[in-house]
């Protein structure tokens, strides 16, 4: 067995813990995500307990982004963890930012537009369907940023939403403000959901970087290709005809995503969320465009969510703690070739050092 030290390594460094590298046989191998073909594991051979417990984490480094209709869920695809949709997840420490970018939208087969339709997998054009995968993969995810994205009525817009309403149920008392928008399976609108605990029409504001995201897509790229905009929005006018990205499913989930951030944008939530808001997507939006704006868009977004946490990549199973569950999560991550700790492309040894490096530092 020989040591094996990366560079810059002082015993202190990581309590006085030394990684060792030794060859062991797939039949003993403690890591059931490494291939067969393995002809051994990398070791850790620390006594892990004997060292302090370091600090939790008060966010992950998850972003969350959903679509709808084409060209929405085409133009998130390569940030889908899914296999049958995705073959490839670009997501994870995204272009080396520290922020794992996961993609969650509907697919469509058999039809065409320009009215889609319900669709089917993850958040179909339906409201229980949307809020159960709400919740679902929201608790999952614990996203520390939020974008939701659909198609609008515009030629190439991109939209920046400025505020999300409560739309008015079956069951509501009154005419305003209209009602939710039916969709295509019955129950045709939110009745009985978490939502209808909302006071009748109450707005919540996105808290997207919109001025920014707006002045990046707008410097990077033609007007023939993307219209970056925030409809005009007086909030003291209660005439005001802006529509709050509308009453059908586009104004649903962008309530959903402000709601959230609203409840955990506090330092003392268990998993915070800072950021959160609604996207519309023209129509005639190419999939190569809408995928560009996306990426302009997360940057910006990145750029503002490091102004208000801290993230830490060592909270690898993202439960707010740093223990060894996440050392050995990330081990079976790295031996899968998803353990780019460092943003180099691909899983080498300098990814092991690096998270052990992030792990034993703990988190503020």
């Amino acid at each position: 067995m020989h040591g094996l030290n990366p560079p810059d390594w002082t015993p202190s460094d990581w309590c006085g813990i030394r990684l060792y590298v030794t060859k062991r046989p797939a039949s003993r191998n403690p890591f059931p995500s490494c291939p067969s073909v393995c002809r051994g594991v990398t070791t850790l051979l620390a006594a892990v307990l004997a060292c302090a417990s370091p600090a939790g984490a008060g966010n992950t480094n998850n972003i969350l982004i959903t679509g709808y209709w084409p060209p929405t869920n085409e133009m998130l695809r390569e940030f889908s963890q899914n296999p049958a949709q995705n073959p490839t997840w670009i997501g994870r420490n995204w272009e080396g930012r520290g922020f794992d970018v996961h993609a969650f939208f509907p697919e469509f087969p058999g039809q065409t537009g320009p009215n889609w339709g319900r669709g089917s997998g993850d958040f179909e054009v339906d409201y229980q369907d949307t809020t159960a995968d709400w919740a679902r993969i929201v608790a999952g995810i614990k996203p520390v940023a939020i974008i939701t994205f659909s198609r609008a009525n515009t030629t190439v817009g991109w939209e920046l939403e400025p505020a999300a309403r409560r739309w008015r149920l079956q069951t509501d008392v009154g005419t305003t403000p209209s009602l939710y928008v039916s969709d295509y399976l019955a129950p045709l609108r939110p009745e009985g959901l978490p939502i209808g605990l909302e006071p009748i029409g109450n707005v919540r504001l996105s808290s997207l970087p919109m001025q920014a995201i707006v002045n990046a897509v707008a410097a990077q790229m033609s007007p023939t290709q993307a219209d970056p905009f925030i409809p005009a929005w007086n909030p003291a006018n209660p005439n005001d005809p802006y529509d709050f990205g509308g009453g059908f499913l586009s104004g649903y989930i962008a309530y959903l995503g402000c709601w959230h951030r609203d409840l955990n944008v506090q330092p003392t939530a268990q998993f915070r969320c800072v950021a959160a808001g609604h996207i519309h997507v023209g129509t005639n939006m190419t999939v190569a465009n809408g995928r560009t704006a996306a990426k302009i868009s997360l940057r910006e977004l990145i750029a503002f969510v490091n102004t208000q946490v801290s993230i830490c990549r060592a909270d690898w199973d993202d439960d707010g703690v740093l223990n060894t569950f996440d050392i050995f999560g990330f081990l079976n991550s790295w031996f899968t070739g998803d353990g780019d700790f460092n943003g180099q492309g691909g899983s080498d040894i300098a990814d092991v050092f690096e998270f052990l490096n992030a792990w034993f530092a703990g988190c503020a």
